[in-house]
C-alpha cells in the first residue's frame, strides 16, 4: 500500500505533523537520521501558541506540570543589572502560559502520543535521494546496516532541519545572513547562586555570555567568544572554555560542577525558504526557515507550520479538496516566518551591538523603554504568537472592516461551549484535528455543521453553543484554531465559501 505522507524528521514539527494526521487516519511513515531521540536540551521552551498546538492534537501530557512558568529574564553590565522582565507576569491573565521545558521532554511527550495513535519513529533511516511525478514521490533511504529501500508516497515533506536534505533535493533555495558569528554553549550541572526561575545576560565585554535556569540544577551557559578562537574545539576545550568565561564574568565559583551533559558550538542564521512547496515536496518548521533562538520563536513557529499543513493535506489526501489548497500553506507561513525572522534579528542586533553608539542607543533609548509594563506585554503578546492573524492571506482575502469581534483568518479565542448532547467542553478542546461550527442557536449550529460536513466530511466536522453569549454570527473554525468563515446563519453561504476554498476556480 503507497504511503500518503513521508516525513522526514522526528523533531517537533515533524512529529506534531505526524500525530494529526494519524488523529485522522492518514497513512503517515516518519524517518529521522539520527541513531535514536535526542537526550540533550536545545530548544528550551514553549510559547503560549505551542501549547496550544500540543493541546489540540491530544499531545500536551503532563508537559505543564514539569515546566517552569512564571520567568523571569535579567541583563546585567558587569555586576549591574540594567534590565529586568519578568515573563508571565506582563501576560498573566492570558489562558497559556510559556512553559520553559526541554525540547528533549517535549519530543518525548509527543512520540508517545504518535505512539498511542499506531504511529512510530523509524530511526537510523537517512534520505539520500527523491524523485516525483504527478502521481507520487519515490524516496530513495538508507538504512544502518547500509541497505536502500524504496519508499513511494503522495507527499513528502521535509522537517529535517536547517540542513534539510529534502530541500536540497528539491532545489529549494535558502537565503540569508549570520546574526552572530559563533556561540560555545554547555549544559551543566551545579549548585548556583543564581535565580532558578529564568535566566541572566551579561551584555558587556565586547560579546554576549547568557545562563539559563532548567530542571534538576541543571544550568544552559552559552558565549560568544572572540573571533580569533580555533575551529574544531573538542567538547572538553569547548567547556572549558565556556565554564572560565562564565566564572569571570559572574563571580561565582565552579566547585560546585558536578556534571558536564553537553557541549557543543553553532552559529545563528537568519533564513528563509524561497518555497514551501516544489511538487509533491513541502517544508516545514527549520527546513524552510531559522532564526535567532531569542524570544523562543522556533520550535514554536515550526509547529504552527506542522498544524496549518496537517489540516490541508488531510482534505487533499481524503479526495475533499483540491492540491491547490497546498499552496495556500505558503501563502499564510510563508510571511509570518518573514516577520518573525525580522523581529528576532532586531532583538539581537539591538540587545548585543558591538558598535559603540549602537551600545549608547541600546542603554539610553532602549532599555528605558522595555522597562515600561506596557511595552513589556506587547513583547510578550508578540512572542507568544497568540496574535497571529492570515487575514488579507489566500484563505481570508476579504478585510470585513465593519465586523465587531475576531474576523476570518484571526485565531478564534478559547470559549467554554456545550456540544448538541449537552456536554460541556471548551472550544480548543473540542477542536482535536477538526472544524467547529459555533452558533448561539443549537438549530443553526446544527444545520450549518451539516452543510460543512457534506463538503469536509461528517467527522471533521463538530457543533458547539458558547456557554456565555458570544454573538449573533454563526462562525467556522478551522482545526488550527482560526476563523474560516463568519457570518448571519445562512448555510449555502458557508457551502459557497468552503467550495471556493476547497475547489478553486
Amino acid at each position: 500500500m503507497t504511503d500518503t505522507v513521508l516525513i522526514a524528521g522526528a523533531g517537533p514539527t515533524g512529529l506534531a505533523l505526524a500525530i494529526h494526521l494519524a488523529l485522522h487516519d492518514i497513512p503517515v511513515r516518519v524517518i529521522d537520521a539520527a541513531p535514536g531521540p535526542a537526550t540533550t536540551s536545545r530548544a528550551l521552551g514553549l510559547q503560549p501558541r505551542g501549547v496550544e498546538v500540543l493541546e489540540r492534537i491530544g499531545a500536551l501530557g503532563d508537559l505543564p506540570q514539569r515546566s517552569q512558568s512564571s520567568l523571569n529574564m535579567s541583563y546585567n553590565e558587569g555586576s549591574r543589572t540594567v534590565l529586568r522582565l519578568h515573563v508571565g507576569q506582563a501576560v498573566a491573565d492570558q489562558p497559556k502560559q510559556a512553559l520553559l521545558i526541554s525540547q528533549a521532554d517535549v519530543e518525548g511527550t509527543m512520540r508517545q502520543r504518535l505512539a498511542e495513535l499506531g504511529g512510530h519513529v523509524e530511526w537510523d533511516t537517512r534520505l539520500v535521494a527523491a524523485r516525483q511525478d504527478d502521481m507520487s514521490v519515490i524516496a530513495t533511504v538508507q538504512t544502518a546496516d547500509g541497505t536502500e529501500l524504496h519508499i513511494e508516497a503522495h507527499w513528502l515533506v521535509g522537517c529535517d532541519g536547517a540542513h534539510s536534505t529534502v530541500r536540497k533535493l528539491a532545489a529549494i533555495g535558502f537565503p540569508g545572513r549570520k546574526l552572530l558569528e559563533r556561540l560555545l554553549m554547555v549544559d551543566v550541572r551545579a549548585q548556583w547562586p543564581l535565580d532558578k526561575n529564568g535566566s541572566t545576560t551579561w551584555m558587556d565585554a565586547g560579546h554576549m555570555l547568557s545562563v539559563t535556569a532548567l530542571p534538576d540544577d541543571t544550568w544552559r551557559v552559552f558565549t560568544e567568544p572572540p573571533p580569533d578562537l580555533p575551529d574544531q574545539l573538542s567538547e572538553n576545550e569547548i567547556s572549558d572554555r565556556v565554564l572560565s568565561e562564565f566564572s569571570r564574568r559572574s563571580g561565582v565559583s565552579l566547585d560546585t560542577v558536578t556534571d558536564i551533559r553537553w557541549a557543543s558550538e553553532f552559529r545563528i542564521h537568519r533564513r528563509l525558504a524561497d518555497a514551501y512547496r516544489r511538487g509533491r515536496i513541502l517544508l516545514a518548521g527549520d527546513a524552510a526557515h531559522i532564526q535567532s533562538p531569542t524570544g523562543g520563536q522556533g520550535q514554536n513557529t515550526g509547529l504552527g507550520d506542522a498544524e496549518n499543513l496537517a489540516w490541508k493535506l488531510v482534505l487533499v489526501a481524503r479526495g475533499r479538496a483540491e492540491q491547490r489548497l497546498l499552496d495556500t500553506y505558503e501563502g499564510e507561513r510563508r510571511p509570518l516566518a518573514r516577520k518573525v525572522l525580522r523581529a528576532t534579528s532586531t532583538a539581537v542586533d539591538i540587545m548585543l551591538p558591538h558598535d559603540p553608539w549602537k551600545r549608547l542607543l541600546r542603554d539610553k533609548v532602549v532599555l528605558p523603554v522595555v522597562r515600561l509594563p506596557a511595552v513589556q506585554r506587547r513583547l510578550w503578546l508578540a512572542a507568544s504568537q497568540l496574535g497571529i492573524s492570515y487575514r488579507g492571506g489566500p484563505l481570508a482575502p476579504a478585510a470585513h472592516r465593519w465586523m465587531r469581534g475576531p474576523r476570518p483568518g484571526d485565531r478564534m479565542p478559547d470559549l467554554a461551549c456545550r456540544r448538541l448532547d449537552g456536554g460541556r467542553t471548551t472550544l480548543h478542546a473540542a477542536i482535536s484535528g477538526r472544524w467547529v461550527v459555533l452558533a448561539g442557536d443549537q438549530h443553526d449550529a446544527a444545520r450549518h455543521a451539516e452543510a460543512a460536513g457534506a463538503q469536509l466530511g461528517a467527522d471533521l466536522v463538530v457543533a458547539l453553543t458558547p456557554i456565555e453569549p458570544y454573538s449573533h454570527d454563526v462562525v467556522l473554525i478551522r482545526p488550527d484554531g482560526h476563523i474560516g468563515w463568519r457570518d448571519h446563519p445562512a448555510p449555502d453561504k458557508l457551502t459557497a465559501w468552503l467550495n471556493q476554498v476547497l475547489w478553486p476556480a
